[in-house]
């Protein structure tokens, strides 16, 4: 067993009992402790139902940023926080090389609003246009 299956199978064990997650706005501001946001809780959720934990973690950074950035309902919504991140866990585990890449791309481009390509800013409302 390879150094990465043992620290995948030791998270899936601690996270076993690990509730399904409720990707809730409301459940955000002042009201959680480190590492018991919303995000958290998907990752662990994702680690019991067996995503290895490199995936799980760049799920977490998805849902994370998706909050914090403000980012539009539609990139929102590929984020988990229309349906508590089942869609994302579904493709996790059917096709991790395409979740990889869809959530990589989505940090890379913050949801939509940056061109890496000509390091610009695509300001899609009127008002981050400021």
């Amino acid at each position: 067993m390879t150094r990465e299956n043992k620290t995948d199978s030791g998270a899936r064990r601690a996270a076993a009992g690990a509730p399904a997650p409720r990707l809730r706005e409301d459940e955000v501001m002042g009201c959680c402790d480190y590492g018991f946001y919303p995000w958290d809780g998907w990752k662990k959720y994702a680690l019991a139902k067996g995503v290895a934990s490199d995936l799980a973690a760049l799920g977490r950074a998805v849902i994370r940023e998706a909050w914090q950035h403000g980012w539009d309902e539609r990139h929102r919504s590929l984020c988990g926080w229309r349906d508590d991140g089942r869609r994302m866990l579904r493709l996790a585990l059917r096709n991790p090389a395409l979740a990889e890449k869809r959530w990589g791309r989505l940090l890379e481009n913050d949801g939509g609003r940056y061109d890496p390509k000509t390091g610009t800013f695509i300001f899609s409302t009127p008002y981050l246009c400021l």
